[in-house]
C-alpha cells in the first residue's frame, strides 16, 4: 500500500474525531512518511513498517476519547471512551464491557438507595395524609433518621463515584496500552 491509499485509509478510521485533530494526526504520519523516504525506504516499507491504518485509528480514536474523559468526565465522554475502547478488538467485549456494567449497575443501585431514603419521609407523610390512622411517632422519626442515613450515603456515593470514574479511565488507559503491544518494562 502507497502513501495515499494508507492516509486515505487512516482518514477513514479516524472519521469519529474533529477535523482539527484528525489532520493534525494525519500531518503527523504524513511526516512519517517524508522521513522513511529520506532514509531511503520506499512507501510501501513505510506503510507497512507503521501498522494497519485501521488499528492505528482505533487506538487513536480511543486514546483521544479517554483524552476527553481526563478533560471533563462526563456521561456521554465515559460511554465514548469504553465504546472506543471495546472497539479495539473483541477480546475487549468482555474484558472492558463486564467490569463497565457492574460498575455502573453499582453506581446507579447506590444512588438509588440514597435518594430514596432521602425521600422516605416525604412517603410517609403523604402516607399519613391518605391514612391518618397510619401515624406512629415512631416510624416518623424511623423515616427521619433514614434520611439522615440516606443523606450520608448520598455524599459517600459522589465520591465513590469520583473514584470510579478516574479508577475506570485509568483502567481504560492500562487496556489500550496492552492492545498496543503489551506494557514496557523499565
Amino acid at each position: 500500500m502507497n502513501k495515499e491509499q494508507f492516509l486515505a485509509k487512516l482518514d477513514n478510521a479516524l472519521k469519529r474525531l474533529p477535523s482539527a485533530e484528525r489532520e493534525d494526526i494525519l500531518q503527523d504520519f504524513r511526516e512519517h512518511f517524508e522521513i522513511g523516504l529520506g532514509e531511503g525506504k520506499n512507501e510501501e516499507e513505510i506503510a507497512e513498517s507503521l501498522g494497519a491504518p485501521q488499528q492505528i485509528g482505533k487506538e487513536m480514536v480511543a486514546a483521544y476519547r479517554i483524552e476527553k474523559v481526563e478533560e471533563t468526565a462526563t456521561t456521554g465522554n465515559i460511554f465514548r471512551a469504553v465504546w472506543a475502547v471495546i472497539g479495539l478488538g473483541f477480546f475487549n467485549l468482555l474484558i472492558v464491557l463486564a467490569p463497565f456494567v457492574a460498575l455502573v449497575a453499582f453506581v446507579i443501585s447506590g444512588w438509588a438507595l440514597g435518594v430514596s431514603l432521602v425521600l422516605n419521609p416525604i412517603f410517609y407523610l403523604l402516607n399519613v395524609a391518605i391514612y391518618p390512622e397510619l401515624f406512629e411517632l415512631y416510624q416518623l422519626f424511623f423515616t427521619i433518621g433514614l434520611a439522615g442515613v440516606g443523606i450520608f450515603m448520598i455524599i459517600g456515593m459522589y465520591y465513590v463515584t469520583r473514584w470510579i470514574i478516574k479508577g475506570f479511565v485509568r483502567y481504560l488507559q492500562f487496556n489500550v496500552k496492552m492492545v498496543k503491544g503489551g506494557l514496557k518494562h523499565a
